[in-house]
């Protein structure tokens, strides 16, 4: 979604997507949030899937390398709400933004519309999207997969804006090419050029030097990308811009080569995280890059990436856990979490950040805004590995919590 398109223009792309994921998809999470009525969320591509792997047909199946994933304890983190049900809460509440999370939130919304009793309708338009709407007061919530800018945040027509961590998940090289299945090796270089445009066919040195003894196709490369304002290419072009000189260069510089939106050199573009599933799905020899789960539920064959230790590592919930690691927080919480340091560090991985105004001047809508976020940040956490996304750790947890004690109506602290 272009920044410079307005409020409306917005809106009516809620109702073409909605439509669109309705005809297209017609998932197990759609049809159940048909059926209740209740925690809504539309544009969701979803269901389940194993992380050993995707794609279908046949093909090399190349072996992920030092395998972690699924050696994780399964339990859930059992986060404890400790903040008293505000009095006189609304009973909807909206949403609008990031298609990165828009799985998780299916499911949260869902699960809270049956506990509480208060519908969340949440609008899967886009991170930029999500600020636009969160800007201009049209939500009650905002989600972007990226935080704000400082311009954005003074733009704002409804004062501060809060940054509220929601959970983790990867971004993952995706593609459809015909003879291989799942666990092609990439590292941030190669990706860079081929988003580039620099790398154009599947058996370029480049790609067999990452892959020895697998028959990669002398087929062109199709790059597909998003076409919206987008928080999961500002997570994939973060990325890049760490590790791609290559793709830093073609970009013009570092302040062209990282955002929401970008100048792509090549490829084609899909709406929404669904829209770049599609194309890739229904273009052979194509690559883009998507949420894992997304991914899955879709049965793409994605690969593993190259991280800071040198190791090729499977997106999966332990890994996207180990990128937190060492990670030193601003006061804000507005940061960066691709590249991490540890050995079984996924490297592209991000979060969701909730947005929120710190001054709410509907008492309805904050008490139940306040009580909905708490409850993603306790309950909801143990919802997050069964759909591939990772809870937040203590420590970050911890903090996002904080950021619901600084919420005020008309000036006044609201959780005592």
């Amino acid at each position: 979604m272009s920044d410079a398109l307005g409020v409306a223009d917005v809106q009516r792309g809620e109702v073409i997507m909605a439509r669109k994921t309705l005809a297209t998809f017609g998932t197990a999470v759609v049809v159940a949030l048909a059926a209740t009525g209740c925690g809504s969320t539309s544009d969701v591509g979803s269901g389940g899937s194993s992380t050993k792997g995707g794609g279908s047909g046949g093909g090399q199946q190349v072996a992920f390398a030092d395998q972690i994933c699924g050696k994780g304890s399964g339990a859930k983190p059992g986060y404890k709400n400790t903040i008293t049900p505000l009095t006189g809460g609304a009973s909807k509440l909206s949403g609008a933004g990031s298609t990165f999370v828009a799985p998780m939130l299916s499911v949260w919304t869902k699960d809270y519309s049956e506990q509480a009793k208060v519908e969340v309708a949440y609008q899967s338009i886009g991170s930029g999207g999500g600020v636009q709407q969160i800007s201009a007061k049209t939500v009650d919530f905002g989600a972007s997969d990226t935080p704000m800018k400082d311009d954005e945040l003074k733009a704002a027509k409804g004062g501060d804006i809060l940054h509220i961590p929601l959970t983790l998940g990867a971004v993952v090289p995706a593609y459809h090419v015909k003879g291989l299945k799942a666990g092609l090796k990439f590292d941030g270089p190669t990706l860079g050029k081929i988003f580039a445009g620099e790398i154009k066919t599947w058996n370029d040195p480049a790609l067999k030097k990452l892959n020895p003894g697998v028959d990669l196709p002398n087929e062109p490369i199709a790059v597909v990308h998003r076409s919206d304002g987008s928080g999961t290419t500002a997570v994939w072009t973060d990325y890049l811009t760490k590790e791609s000189s290559q793709w830093v260069a073609k970009l013009g510089g570092k302040d062209q080569s990282f955002g929401k939106e970008v100048a792509w050199p090549t490829g084609i573009g899909g709406k929404g995280n669904e829209g770049v599933s599609g194309q890739v799905n229904q273009t052979e020899g194509s690559i883009g890059y998507v949420e894992l789960a997304y991914a899955l539920s879709q049965n793409m064959n994605y690969g593993q990436v190259k991280n800071k230790a040198g190791k090729f590592i499977q997106p999966c919930v332990e890994t996207i856990s180990a990128d937190t690691t060492g990670v030193t927080y601003p006061a804000d919480l507005r940061t960066s979490l691709t590249d991490g340091t540890d050995k079984n560090a996924y490297p592209i991985t991000g979060t969701t950040y909730g947005l929120v105004y710190e001054n709410q001047t509907d008492k309805a809508k904050a008490a139940a805004l306040v009580d909905f976020l708490a409850w993603v940040l306790t309950t909801g956490q143990d919802d997050a590995e069964q759909i591939h996304y990772a809870p937040l750790g203590k420590d970050l947890q911890a903090k996002a919590y904080a950021q619901l004690k600084k919420i005020t109506l008309n000036g006044k602290p609201l959780v005592k």
